[in-house]
């Protein structure tokens, strides 16, 4: 398994309810899961655990064979760049980089990087006029295909997605979407996408749905 969560709880106050309570399920390579549910049940916050970027309460988040909820902040910040790919709401570029350049960043930390995957990544989600531009010059929805373009441009064993397609026009975000899955395809990544569009979910191969901190099976979509 890529990702094995098993009995996840996270809780902010200990005198209330927690926001995740014994969450648990598994990832194959290359397997598709949306997550879904309604806005404060705590998707963000397990996307966030499992990217190391906040701590469990209890439990076990087991990526790519290591249990994370044991590693150090410098461990931690080494499986994002090597394992994970991140797709946050926040798109994080680097400012002082061109998009061609922002879109290599991570790939080049990995050691993976692939300057012909990458002008296929820029070209597939319509960056390819815009690789000399910096983050500053593009529109809400471009920051957010460089992003997205930046994470598939590592091959990570991981794609977490949080919301990928949230600023983009409807045409654009199922061509960014069927670019996730394809990567996953080929590249045998698997990819976690939370989404609050039903259509979107029912193009990946399973869904969950969150409440109350409790996940639950929805049917298999793909």
């Amino acid at each position: 398994m890529v990702l094995d969560i098993c009995n996840l709880v996270k809780r902010y106050d200990p005198a209330a309810e927690p926001v995740l309570r014994d969450v648990s399920f598994a990832m194959a390579p290359g397997e598709t899961l949306a997550l879904e549910g309604e806005s404060g049940s705590g998707k963000s916050t397990l996307l966030h655990l499992v990217a190391g970027l906040d701590r469990a309460s209890g439990g076990q988040i087991t990526v790519d064979g290591t249990d994370i909820t044991a590693l150090a902040d410098g461990a931690l910040a080494q499986m994002r760049r090597s394992t994970v790919g991140l797709i946050f709401q926040q798109f994080n570029l680097i400012p002082s980089l061109t998009v061609e350049k922002n879109i290599a960043f991570q790939a080049r930390l990995a050691g993976r990087f692939d300057p012909d995957w990458a002008a296929h990544l820029a070209e597939t989600i319509g960056l390819a006029d815009h690789l000399q531009s910096y983050p500053e010059t593009l529109s809400g929805g471009q920051q957010q295909r460089v992003a997205i373009a930046r994470a598939l441009a590592a091959k990570p064993r991981l794609l977490l997605a949080d919301e990928p397609t949230g600023n983009l026009d409807e045409a654009t975000a199922d061509t960014v979407l069927q670019l996730m899955l394809d990567s996953a395809a080929e590249t045998g990544t698997a990819l976690l996408m939370v989404t609050h569009s039903p259509r979107q979910a029912a193009r990946m191969q399973r869904r969950l749905h969150l409440s109350h901190g409790v996940v639950q099976p929805l049917e298999s979509a793909a």
